[in-house]
């Protein structure tokens, strides 16, 4: 991001837990770029690139206001799960195909229905708990409490289905952390999707736990269908083509 040496002398404190966080700062006088504001390795937030394999990591929890002021002035992607920032990496071109498809038959389904299925970059807030807001962007979600969307356009309530394709990236975040994210704030179903084991998990979640598990493997004509919604269904093959 661009700031004024102006701003950065009036908010220093502001733009170094920017850079702390893995922005790069660049200063500007007369509009002109004179100087860059980097942390040194090692010693950031606790922040995550989904290229790491790693999830775990230490450092100072990064409360919901921070994480607002980061995404703010930030052209780049975050999530921010139990005090850790994630910053997204792009989706693959097969992982893009699964949602357009996902999408798409959800769409049909859903049209002139109450609930709106929508698909990524859209910030999902979760209250997990108090001082634990949750900021998540799932692959897809399927929203019902419209009135929960706030003057700002910013979704502020519970998905009743939520979608995440995995990536080796997201592998333990999708299937671990999100899993009790999704359980614990009210989301009443849950679907993983596998392209690498061609296979679909369907989560039916109930009062913070899981109340049923069923796997779709890509065998013959497979469909993936809803608990949630009767009659929702979804060709694994088209997910995984």
């Amino acid at each position: 991001m661009r700031v004024t040496s102006t701003d950065i002398q009036n908010n220093f404190g502001k733009y170094l837990k920017f850079a702390e966080a893995g922005e790069e700062i660049i200063v500007t006088r007369n509009g002109k770029d004179v100087a860059t504001l980097n942390a040194i390795a090692g010693a950031g937030l606790s922040m995550l690139r989904e290229k790491a394999a790693s999830y775990h990591g230490g450092g100072e929890w990064v409360s919901y206001q921070e994480f607002l002021e980061l995404t703010e002035t930030s052209e780049q992607r975050y999530e921010l799960i139990d005090g850790i920032v994630y910053n997204l990496a792009s989706p693959s071109f097969k992982h893009q195909l699964a949602i357009n498809e996902l999408h798409g038959t959800f769409y049909n389904w859903f049209k002139g229905k109450p609930c709106t299925p929508l698909t990524s970059p859209l910030d999902i807030t979760l209250e997990k708990e108090d001082n634990n807001t949750c900021v998540v962007q799932p692959d897809l979600v399927v929203i019902c409490d419209k009135d929960r969307i706030d003057a700002n356009g910013k979704y502020k309530g519970t998905p009743q289905l939520v979608v995440e394709v995995l990536s080796p990236s997201t592998r333990s975040k999708d299937m671990i952390k999100k899993l009790d994210l999704y359980s614990v704030c009210g989301v009443k179903e849950y679907w993983i999707i596998d392209p690498m084991k061609a296979l679909v998990i369907v989560y039916t979640l109930e009062d913070g736990n899981i109340a049923d598990m069923t796997v779709f493997s890509n065998t013959g004509d497979a469909h993936v269908t809803s608990q949630l919604y009767p009659g929702l269904q979804v060709s694994i093959q088209d997910l995984i083509a």
